[in-house]
């Protein structure tokens, strides 16, 4: 094992370097870019794809003053005359703009007024460059006025900060007789928060002033490198730019430089003495394509590999979907009432593709008018992804990985448990016949609950998720029984039931086994159900806690259908039993 460190949350490039993380090598993004040469460039990926990590590492790799050593041994410096041309030759201007996503306007302007404050002040030696005169002095005094009142860091005017980016290159370039690189990560996060929140039409107006000064007939400017989610249309917010060069998810340029590829997560793995994980690993975090590129997720890839070192027995989780809200897909879900949506969301959850028309220049507020306009924000956003090359503007959509499936399934059964709520007499309906070992109530009162959601195909997902998902419709009609107590995945005799439910009251135990009926072969399902019960004695729990009377159930699941089986036991005889 290398003597290295896991970088989680690390996205400044020198530390990484500096402190011995464990560093996967896209230094070979810099000799691309310079070679596709744009003036200003716009790279989309999804969130947590390692966008802020390479926007460090160009600048570090630009700027002035920059410590050479950083990219030693790397890919770039095999390049010795790129290095001698462009390493530390620069004026770099670096702004992210994640942390600008007030809950109103005045607070995002105030983030907006941090960021750019902040960034000037790393060029304070501007005050005592003899190249500037006093009018340029007092230009960048403006650029890091501090607020006298003491409710904000900076008291910037509307019209210096629109006018800063452009206003710094201008400054750089007189001290240094270099034009300057700007770099703005995260471009589009106030946009995204503004349109949430309901200031958008002010923040679109701030940022693309802001854009446009800097941007758009700037002399100053030597190129610009921008990353975000989603490709705003021009006419939102790049009004006028036509030296804009779009690197989207869909372009095979500079495709390899985001995300993980297979032989990447292969080495990573071999450094770690983590290899005997790979194909779990390929299952949930792989799957991603960017143009011609297959890859990992790379945030999964390092949080999975870290957890695994401290502890080897760790199952995989979704730790994609714990960094945000979700909220795209959770829109989408509410969306899906019509059937041809419906239909094609079952398709993708049973591993399967559906053919979509993308708009790839959207605006945030109108990314929620169409469920034309939500499939393209998917996309953008990771949690579909492209299956093959695209024809023109249609592309064959699916589910990347099991982690997204697994997102998407969860958000699917928390839908469907609203809805469930809704219902209370179905609910009482279906738990009165549950307890009461009516096995042909149960069956019609579950398919009428399956019914109203989407259902699993026979498809090559994997048999165990088709199970949880099914497993999953059921807790969500039995949470809403009080008086009950209901587990789920507890140990009991020599293995791990799905669902043991204790009517204390009544001294009433009910263990229930879910089985995927393959190809419609509920009897063969429904057996093995009960089988696994009786074998592995699931029951034990339920008896050493006091229950009189317990109920086995096999219950079997394909798409909107199930079959059920029952046996019963009082005071350890068994009694009625039944099935349909």
């Amino acid at each position: 094992m290398l003597n290295k460190k896991m970088p989680i949350g690390i996205d400044d490039f020198s530390k990484l370097r500096a402190n011995d993380f464990y560093y996967i090598d896209k230094t070979g993004m810099i000799k691309e870019l310079l070679s596709n040469w744009g003036e200003v460039n716009l790279f989309t990926r999804p969130r947590r794809f390692g966008k802020s990590l390479n926007m460090s590492m160009l600048r570090y790799f630009f700027e002035i003053g920059t410590d050479k050593s950083l990219f030693k041994g790397l890919m770039i410096e095999k390049d010795t005359e790129l290095c001698k041309k462009y390493m530390g030759q620069y004026p770099v201007i670096s702004i992210s703009l994640k942390t600008v996503h007030g809950e109103n306007f005045e607070t995002a302007r105030n983030q907006l007024a941090y960021v750019i404050g902040m960034e000037a002040l790393r060029f304070r030696f501007l005050l005592d460059s003899e190249k500037l005169d006093s009018v340029d002095k007092r230009l960048y005094r403006q650029l890091i006025a501090s607020d006298n009142t003491n409710q904000e860091a900076f008291a910037i005017s509307g019209t210096v900060m629109t006018g800063s980016l452009k206003t710094l290159s201008v400054l750089l370039e007189k001290h240094y007789n270099r034009k300057a690189i700007i770099l703005i990560d995260e471009y589009d996060v106030p946009l995204a928060k503004a349109n949430e929140k309901g200031y958008y039409r002010q923040m679109i107006d701030i940022i693309r002033n802001l854009f446009d000064t800097a941007l758009k007939s700037n002399s100053s400017l030597e190129f610009a490198v921008l990353t975000g989610c989603l490709r705003v249309s021009k006419e939102s917010i790049f009004t006028g730019l036509n030296n804009l060069k779009m690197y989207t998810l869909l372009d095979a340029e500079c495709d390899e430089w985001f995300g993980f590829s297979d032989e990447e997560v292969r080495s990573l793995l071999d450094c770690f003495d983590l290899s005997q994980y790979y194909e779990l690993t390929k299952e949930w975090y792989d799957g991603y394509r960017i143009g011609r590129a297959s890859v990992y997720n790379p945030w999964d890839v390092i949080n999975w590999c870290n957890q695994l070192l401290t502890n080897p027995d760790k199952i995989p989780k979704c730790y994609w979907a714990n960094s945000s809200g979700n909220t795209e897909i959770k829109k989408f879900i509410r969306r899906m009432g019509d059937g041809v949506t419906k239909a094609q969301m079952e398709r993708l959850i049973s591993g399967e593709t559906v053919r979509k028309k993308i708009v790839e220049q959207l605006t945030y507020d109108s990314v929620y008018d169409s469920i034309d306009n939500m499939w393209s924000l998917l996309l953008s956003t990771g949690y579909l992804t492209q299956s093959e090359t695209p024809a023109g503007n249609f592309v064959r959509l699916m589910i990347p990985n099991t982690e997204v499936r697994y997102i998407f399934s969860d958000l699917i059964l928390k839908l469907f448990e609203e809805e469930a709520a809704k219902d209370g007499d179905a609910v009482k309906k279906f738990c009165a016949a549950l307890k009461d070992g009516d096995v042909l109530d149960v069956q019609l009162i579950f398919d009428e609950f399956m019914s109203k959601t989407i259902s699993i195909r026979d498809t090559a997902v994997r048999k165990d998720f088709k199970e949880n998902f099914y497993h999953g419709i059921l807790l969500g009609i039995l949470g809403f029984k009080s008086g009950w107590s209901v587990d789920s995945n507890r140990e009991s005799g020599d293995g791990f039931y799905d669902i043991a439910i204790e009517i204390e009251d009544e001294e009433i135990g009910i263990i229930i086994e879910v089985k995927y009926a393959e190809n419609e072969k509920f009897d063969e399902a429904c057996m093995e159900a009960m089988r696994q019960i009786e074998e592995n004695d699931y029951t034990a729990e339920l008896k050493k806690d006091g229950m009189q009377t317990v109920l086995k159930y096999g219950i079997a699941c394909y798409k909107k259908k199930c079959r059920v089986v029952m046996k019963g036991e009082t005071n350890g005889f068994e009694c009625e039993t039944g099935s349909v």
